[in-house]
């Protein structure tokens, strides 16, 4: 080895890479090679002579277990985590209609919501190749968690605010978590983006649990506790509590082997075997500066012959019988600049290509749902039923959504443009919610069976459909894309959201005579019951 690295080393060349290293090749003959690799075998310390020694690559570890499915159930908490609090707000839909009568409170806290998400989506994808994940996710648990508390102590429980101020205090609130929760989500996608398929099935999965855990949870404090104040703060407290168990779960799994193992790859580039027969073969030698750790790997012949250093740092070979030997050079933190505004935007429009049909689709998806969802839901009424009915709609479609995220997992071949045109026929039940509030007084449709079904048939489909496009896009870029894909998802899932609630604000004209109606119909026909 001295005389290989003294004697018979050529002239070397040095290449800037893509990720900021150092790469220098240097040739050598066949001879040379196998005097190297059996110096490796053999693990002689050359070091000691002054030249680095020479190490095989560390086999491939073995792919760790989820062990009881445990990280699916982590990470279908996970879904809970980010949408809980903001069904918290919407969900207490009577104590709302009973503390701001004649008011626009759930809309508002919709549209609000949605806006800083927005926000808080689009500042996320900036920010996604600056700051940690893990950061970003347990500084988006802690300001879900923060305003759930502050309502539940101050607005509930004590009451300090008057009528007018605890409006606004709310509102800030559910824009607190909006921002939070959004960051959260984002992350979240991005990083199941990293693990297998069925994770990220798991944590939309969640989203939908949330749902149906917090329309359980008003119904039964609703039933147990007449009073209105106490059955409220238990709600509140309740979700505070589950909220918090999600984080502290995500604080253990984040340290679980099978995460650590998924969120270190790809690992494809470290792979490498002898070439066969007629095939040219090398070896690479790997040499961190920075750490003083040096591996000498096979170069496999498909990495060998394919790829330029344009693509990878990997592929960057000397011609037949030859080797590479490259060495990383890590920048200091303290020197790394912001990526320029030009590269971020190749960056996301070239993902934005593979991935544009699942971009429209979970848009067009959402946008339908939230045109009708919380809003108009919350303001059909019945004169029997009273507040009771906007509580079972809402429970009936998060119940709904939460199968067809389900359903979401079966394996089914969807074409681009199919996955489209089915989110698309989803417009039908706008004119079908409408006809059970309009016109004013005597709906069209005023049976609460028929709000019912629609909503269970509009919660499946949003399910499905708001699903399977965020699956199916993570697996159609490379590992080092996931995260970016999983947030450019989220952008278009958020722009489809924002859409919708702002043309749920023209639909609020529809309802504004609902509460009356039960008089105008008693007057009308002699009883309360003549509205079925």
């Amino acid at each position: 080895m001295g005389s290989i690295g003294s004697q018979r080393l050529k002239e070397p060349s040095v290449v800037e890479t893509p990720d900021r290293t150092v790469a220098m090749s240097f040739s050598f003959d066949s001879h040379q090679l196998e005097a190297a690799a059996a110096e490796a075998t053999l693990g002689l310390d050359v070091r000691a002579r002054g030249v680095p020694a020479f190490m095989d690559s560390v086999e491939e570890e073995p792919v760790p277990d989820d062990r009881y499915h445990a990280i699916y159930f982590a990470m279908l908490l996970a879904g809970v985590g980010f949408l809980l609090p903001y069904n918290s707000f919407i969900t207490d839909v009577d104590h709302l209609h009973h503390k701001y009568p004649g008011t626009s409170i759930v809309f508002d806290m919709s549209l609000t919501y949605i806006l800083v998400a927005l926000v808080a989506v689009l500042l996320n994808n900036v920010l996604v190749e600056r700051l940690d994940l893990h950061t970003r996710i347990t500084a988006g648990y802690l300001l879900a968690l923060g305003p759930l508390l502050f309502i539940s102590i101050c607005d509930v429980w004590l009451q300090l605010f008057s009528r007018d101020q605890a409006y606004a205090i709310n509102l800030a609130a559910v824009g607190t978590v909006a921002f939070g929760c959004t960051v959260q989500q984002s992350s979240f996608y991005g990083y199941t983006g990293m693990l297998p398929k069925r994770y990220t099935q798991g944590v939309m999965t969640g989203e939908s649990t949330a749902g149906v855990m917090i329309s359980l949870s008003r119904i039964l404090t609703k039933l147990l506790l007449p009073d209105e104040r106490a059955s409220t703060l238990i709600f509140f407290l309740v979700s505070v509590g589950l909220e918090l168990l999600c984080f502290l779960l995500h604080l253990l799994v984040r340290r679980s082997r099978f995460v650590l193992y998924y969120a270190a790859r790809p690992r494809d580039s470290r792979r490498g075997c002898r070439a066969g027969p007629g095939r040219s073969s090398g070896y690479r030698v790997h040499h961190d500066v920075a750490a003083e750790d040096i591996h000498f790997e096979h170069q496999a012949p498909a990495l060998a012959t394919s790829g330029s250093p344009k693509d990878s740092p990997v592929h960057e070979v000397t011609g037949s019988g030859g080797a590479y030997m490259r060495f990383d050079v890590p920048q200091p933190r303290v020197q790394q600049s912001w990526p320029t505004f030009r590269a971020l935007l190749l960056h996301r429009y070239v993902v934005a290509r593979v991935i544009w049909a699942d971009m429209l689709s979970i848009a067009v998806t959402y946008f339908i749902t939230l045109c009708l969802f919380p809003g108009l839901e919350s303001e059909i009424r019945h004169c029997m039923l009273g507040e009771w009915l906007p509580i079972l709609i809402m429970a009936v479609f998060n119940l709904s959504d939460f199968v067809g995220k389900i359903l979401a997992a079966l394996p089914v071949a969807w074409r681009d443009t199919h996955l489209l045109a089915c989110s698309c026929l989803r417009v039908v039940f706008i004119p079908l919610f409408i006809l059970c509030v309009y016109p004013s007084g005597m709906p069209a449709l005023r049976h609460p069976a028929w709000p019912c079904v629609f909503s269970l048939l509009m919660g499946v489909s949003n399910g499905y459909f708001g699903s399977v496009p965020m699956i199916l896009a993570a697996s159609k870029v490379g590992p080092k894309q996931r995260e970016l894909a999983g947030n450019t998802m989220t952008v278009s899932y958020m722009s489809g959201l924002t859409l919708g609630s702002a043309v749920a604000y023209f639909t609020y004209s529809l309802t504004r005579d609902a509460h009356g109606s039960c008089l105008l119909t008693s007057a009308a026909n002699g009883s309360a019951s003549a509205g079925l």
